[in-house]
């Protein structure tokens, strides 16, 4: 992926996230600690705790990567189900299976056509991939599709923070700092392409508007960290 050129769409968008994930999956990890200070940690196991679900629920992990989410999600008693479209990151999963820290079956699976029969999930995360989906409306119609009525979504991804100190320092760490640490450690047009991603997000009143279009209730949006992330929560509608 070319740094300087403009977003993608449809399915260049999805074979570009799917290379760029490739190419930076074997130092993820490190690099979301490294970047993050940390508070992506935090972030997954707010996440996992707003499903509020039964233990034994499972729980779809939709763009899983590295397992992160499935870690927490097994931590917290749900039995976990990962789907990445990008089989670098699925392989270097395999570390933390190896390592017996995670268990949970991954299988490279779309998010916009989950291989599910309908209503077999207990709830739904998805952890900053939002952005790299092709078609918004069509994730959530997904969701509905696959979610059982009265289980839970908890969605993860970028935001910007509301004060305007905050917004100036931030845009400048994520459009400058972010790309240069992450070239200078991983993929330079990747972490490039990144930032940028954040672009592809409709307003916060827009995605609760979506979601709660496609069958889901109590759609509540909460921004974390200042506002540098946000977290969507929703419950399925009873039929």
């Amino acid at each position: 992926m070319n740094p300087d050129s403009a977003l993608p769409q449809g399915r260049e968008k999805a074979a570009a996230v799917r290379s760029m994930f490739d190419a930076i999956a074997p130092r993820y990890d490190m690099l979301n600690r490294l970047l993050t200070f940390g508070m992506d940690g935090r972030w997954r196991q707010r996440a996992v705790r707003e499903l509020g679900l039964p233990a034994g629920s499972r729980v779809l992990d939709l763009a899983c990567g590295t397992g992160d989410l499935c870690r927490e999600l097994e931590a917290a008693g749900y039995r976990a189900v990962g789907f990445d479209l990008s089989a670098g990151m699925l392989r270097a999963a395999q570390k933390h299976r190896d390592s017996g820290k995670l268990s949970a079956p991954m299988a490279l699976g779309d998010a916009l056509c989950l291989p599910v029969p309908p209503r077999s999930a207990h709830g739904i995360t998805c952890g900053f991939a939002l952005r790299n989906v092709v078609d918004l409306d069509g994730l959530f119609a997904e969701l509905a599709r696959a979610v059982r009525p009265g289980g839970r979504v908890s969605l993860l991804d970028v935001a910007e923070p509301s004060n305007p100190v905050m917004r100036i320092g931030h845009r400048l760490y994520f459009g400058r700092v972010v790309p240069l640490v992450g070239g200078l450690l991983s993929d330079r047009a990747a972490y490039a392409y990144l930032p940028k991603s954040a672009a592809y997000l409709p307003a916060a009143d827009a995605l609760v508007g979506l979601l709660a279009s496609h069958e889901f209730e109590q759609v509540d949006h909460e921004l974390l960290s200042s506002g540098i992330a946000q977290l969507i929560t929703a419950t399925r509608k009873p039929s």
